[in-house]
């Protein structure tokens, strides 16, 4: 299935998979701390399990860091 991650095109070998698979599959760092847009809507991460990735969705990984002074 192709699909965009972070604005790069990608082809994952499922026809099938949810938001935590693919984290798992893109060996996501930090999995615990990352927030996913899914066609530029944050998917909740109670939802990382029940909200599949579909054909040409566009998928956004975001750290949000904090600092400054």
């Amino acid at each position: 299935m192709r699909v965009i991650i972070n604005g790069k095109e990608e082809y994952i070998d499922k026809e099938r998979l949810t938001v935590s698979e693919l984290l798992k599959e893109k060996k996501v760092e930090m999995p615990e701390t990352v927030s996913v847009q899914l066609n530029s809507s944050f998917v909740r991460r109670n939802d990382f399990n029940s909200t599949f990735i579909k054909e040409n969705d566009k998928v956004d990984f975001l750290y949000f860091m904090g600092g400054g002074g």
